[in-house]
């Protein structure tokens, strides 16, 4: 496959800055470190809004009553994503929503920017669209983290991890 997935971008509650052209980076940094978010076919939703829409999300789909960084939402099984042919019509990979005052307040703890730790929740967010998952195991937490951290530094950006 190869080719870079569309997203839709919607910017609400965000500082101005480039945040549509960091978000279309770091999914073509996303796709080249995994092959299945490669697909020209597929549209992603991004979302950057404030930490009440993320808390009410959070709150309405996830049952956890709080607002958190990052939330995504797939619409594909890891096995349909990895079959989809990279020929015909468009299909939805999922949802992602990133908290401003959230992210913000982690990348100052953090002492990163926020455009690094935007791209590096967006490429978390893609990651988790593309099945990748930290919560059952350490094992698929230690190959997630070592997954974003080969794609953040493409973009420069140093790992997130500390390792």
């Amino acid at each position: 496959m190869s080719g870079a997935m569309q997203l839709d971008i919607d910017i609400e509650d965000w500082p101005e800055g480039t945040w549509d052209t960091l978000a279309t980076r770091a999914a073509l940094a996303a796709g080249g470190g995994e092959p299945c978010l490669a697909n020209p076919r597929l549209i992603a939703s991004l979302l950057f809004t404030s930490d009440a829409e993320v808390h009410t999300l959070n709150r309405e789909w996830r049952d956890r009553d709080k607002p958190t960084n990052v939330l995504s939402f797939p619409m594909l099984e890891r096995s349909e994503l990895a079959s989809l042919a990279p020929d015909g019509p468009p299909v939805m990979l999922g949802d992602i929503a990133l908290a401003y005052e959230t992210c913000a307040r982690e990348a100052a703890e953090k002492g990163v920017t926020l455009e690094a730790h935007a791209a590096h929740l967006i490429v978390h967010g893609l990651l988790h669209l593309a099945g990748h998952d930290h919560v059952m195991s350490d094992a698929q937490a230690e190959a997630m983290e070592a997954l974003e951290t080969r794609i953040l530094a493409k973009l420069g950006i140093a790992d997130p991890y500390g390792a």
